[in-house]
């Protein structure tokens, strides 16, 4: 029999099993709200994120600005009155723009005027069925006005002035569809100078083609200029028959090749059949067009602008064997192929698989179901042209067999690619915190377009007299056209380590040294990729340098270098300015802030972080080498390129101008900027082989004879004699 505490009553007993659900259901939420997101989700925030950073409105519709102006924060996507006032501060900033520094060689301006950049308008061009009768059009903007803040704050105090956002958003009367202008629509009668024209134009073939623009006619005021200007401009139409919405029809854009250049014509008509089954409803002025699709996808319901416009790039990704029977045997394993003798039989599917798709290519020129009908002078020209391709391919296999220090290259080439993907994965897992093993990484693999574009280089990049790279008419300049995240920078990166590696080993040439020099340069447009894609390639160069470190005696004496040739803002120009970085470091004295050799925050060997004040030494030209000196930050010394293992040059870099051309780099990474300075800088010719001098201390230089100058300005004489005595053997 129970005693009194072990009877429990219905009532107690439901409450603790509704208990019991409720903790449940708290736990599933938790675990619910704790949910990772998926990479997608967080692409699609990141975007939403940026949108509404440049274009707004970042804090919603009716969002308040607490700053002196609203152009300040919003780069993207504004209107300005149509008659701009430019103050003579402005014209005197634009009287300078492009002045540029000698020193530097750019061209670039220290200041851009926002209110000189913006368009007063933006438009569409479209095409519309004949069977339309009207159109009807929408057009907005986000309009701010200076007025008090409805939040009010936390201390009771008054409330700030802010920019206020009121959304504008109006809807035009039917629009008949009759040739002519189209008449003047005051978008909302609160501002009278902001409207809408356009013209209405008929086709040979009865169909219509409209222009429409929103203009700001508004005149720019001289005080709280923002009220004046339209941001998150919109402008759509659609069809005024809801009945019959999919009025919006494809483009007809081909030009008269009659008035065009024969190679700009050839090239517009490949684009053409490439594109063919691609539709265009409309085009853009000043910004870009979206369309709202129909069920058939041939017309379109809704034409809207895009201040932002995006477009989902799908993940390229490489064959198979199962997809293409013909690939089978291929090898594309880097450590293998690094292995092998015999690269034929390892290589030569894929010479196969491109053959035979060329030949399933050709027979679909004659297919009417592909639509080619209007392009067949076309696409036979694009099948000669991948029938070269691969010629070039096979004469890349063949000199593999035939020529020994080009199959040795070849196979230096992929060892170095092997370590450089090893080092990659293992560095990125340890600045991530992980403990990797680099014997559990996946061997890295090739794709097959990458190895195809490294053998259709091989023949011209060993003959320096072969057509493909000599010939007056004929030379090829290849380009490799990938979404990001397809693989170019790896086949371009194998293809230069071939380069550097097949010149160690043919050494003296037309009697220029095969060990010294730079062999590969690489150019960008801009600093930040410039900065991404030197990571990477030093990456490769600290496997190559791996490589000639275990066999000097093949792979010569002197180190495997990459440098870095850019902006004094971002890197020092000379070695004083490198040691004034590191002295700052180290927390002597306040740096000028002319460029930082701190390049790399982390070894890309091993991953340790680099720390200035301890990793980074200077030797200045009075004192030493003039060298700029980064090594790992392992303090155990196990990493290759340690001060205990790498003794006075550490990681194979040089990011100081100075040392650039003295120690000249087997790669060079610049901007274009740089190749400016070409005309004014004397010493940027030994970049290219124009070095007849060498010092011990200094390593290259160049013989200048000794002169007599008259010296009048004793700052020009202390710049003329620290040149001689980093360039010259000869005193002054």
């Amino acid at each position: 029999m129970a005693t009194d505490e072990e009877l429990v009553t219905d009532e107690e007993l439901a409450t603790d099993e509704s208990n019991i659900a409720d903790e449940t259901t708290d736990e599933e939420e938790s675990k619910t709200q704790l949910q990772i997101p998926s990479p997608y989700e967080i692409r699609a925030k990141l975007e939403q994120a940026i949108l509404a950073d440049l274009l707004g409105p970042a804090g919603g519709e009716n969002e308040e600005i607490n700053e002196s102006s609203v152009r300040d924060r919003y780069l993207v996507g504004l209107l300005a009155p149509q008659r701009q006032q430019v103050s003579l501060e402005q014209q005197d900033e634009l009287a300078v723009a492009g002045s540029g520094n000698t020193e530097e060689g750019t061209t670039e301006s220290n200041t851009v005027s926002n209110e000189t950049m913006f368009p007063s308008s933006l438009g569409m061009t479209f095409c519309v069925s004949n069977t339309a009768t009207a159109l009807q059009v929408n057009a907005g903007w986000g309009q701010y006005e200076r007025t008090k803040s409805e939040v009010t704050p936390e201390d009771n105090s008054k409330s700030k002035t802010v920019w206020k956002r009121y959304q504008i958003l109006e809807t035009s009367a039917p629009i008949p569809l009759i040739e002519g202008e189209i008449s003047k629509w005051v978008v909302n009668q609160d501002f009278p100078e902001v409207f809408v024209l356009g013209r209405i134009k008929k086709q040979s073939n009865q169909d219509w083609i409209v222009s429409l623009f929103l203009i700001n006619g508004q005149k720019e005021v001289d005080k709280l200029r923002d009220r004046v200007w339209l941001f998150q401009p919109e402008l759509s139409v659609v069809s005024a028959d809801y009945q019959h919405p999919d009025i919006f029809l494809k483009r007809n854009h081909h030009r008269l090749s009659s008035k065009l250049d024969p190679v700009i014509a050839a090239e517009e008509k490949a684009m053409a059949m490439l594109y063919r089954f691609q539709v265009e409803f409309a085009i853009g002025h000043g910004v870009s067009v979206s369309a709202e699709t129909a069920e058939t996808t041939e017309k379109a319901v809704k034409l809207s602008t895009s201040v932002v416009p995006t477009y989902e790039v799908p993940k390229s990704t490489a064959p198979q064997a199962d997809e293409i029977p013909e690939l089978t045997g291929l090898v594309l394993d880097m450590q293998e192929l690094s292995q092998t003798t015999d690269l034929t039989t390892k290589l030569n599917p894929l010479i196969t698989a491109y053959e035979n798709w060329i030949n399933t290519q050709s027979k679909r020129i004659s297919d009417p179901k592909e639509g080619l009908t209007d392009y067949q002078d076309t696409a036979n020209t694009a099948i000669n042209n991948c029938k070269l391709a691969l010629k070039r391919i096979q004469s890349g296999l063949q000199l593999l067999q035939t020529n020994e220090k080009a199959a040795e290259a070849f196979r230096f080439m992929n060892k170095a690619m092997y370590l450089q993907r090893l080092r990659s994965i293992y560095s990125e897992q340890v600045r991530q915190g992980k403990q990797p093993e680099l014997e559990q990484i996946p061997n890295p693999t090739w794709y097959p377009f990458q190895l195809a574009f490294i053998l259709l280089n091989l023949p011209s990049s060993t003959d320096l007299h072969h057509p493909d790279r000599s010939h007056e008419t004929d030379a090829v300049a290849d380009l490799l056209w990938f979404p990001t995240g397809g693989g170019k920078t790896e086949a371009y990166l194998g293809l230069t380590s071939y380069t550097i590696a097949l010149r160690r080993l043919q050494g003296n040439i037309g009697g220029r040294d095969g060990e010294s020099g730079v062999a590969v340069l690489m150019r960008y447009t801009l600093r930040l990729l410039t900065l991404q894609q030197f990571q990477r390639a030093t990456t490769l160069i600290c496997a190559c340098e791996s490589i000639r470190r275990e066999q000097p005696e093949k792979w010569g004496k002197e180190p495997f270098r990459i440098g870095l040739w850019v902006g004094q803002r971002t890197t020092p120009n000379h070695t004083e300015q490198s040691e004034e970085f590191s002295k700052k470091a180290r927390g002597q004295y306040q740096h000028s802030g002319s460029g930082s050799p701190h390049q790399l925050t982390n070894c890309p060997w091993c991953g340790t972080k680099i720390d200035p004040g301890k990793n980074i030494e200077v030797e200045t030209v009075s004192k030493g080498r003039g060298r700029t000196l980064v090594y790992c930050g392992d303090s155990l010394g196990r990493c290759l390129f340690t001060k205990k293992q790498s003794k006075n040059e550490g990681l194979p870099i040089l990011v100081v101008d100075e040392e650039i051309y003295r120690r000249l780099p087997t790669l060079l990474i610049a901007t274009v900027d740089k190749f400016a300075q070409m005309p004014w800088k004397g010493e940027v010719q030994m970049l290219f082989g124009k070095v007849n001098g060498y010092c011990d201390r200094t390593v290259f230089v160049l013989q200048i004879s000794k002169i007599r100058i008259p010296i009048v300005n004793l700052e020009i004489y202390q710049q003329l004699k620290r040149y001689l005595q980093i360039y010259s053997d000869h005193p002054i």
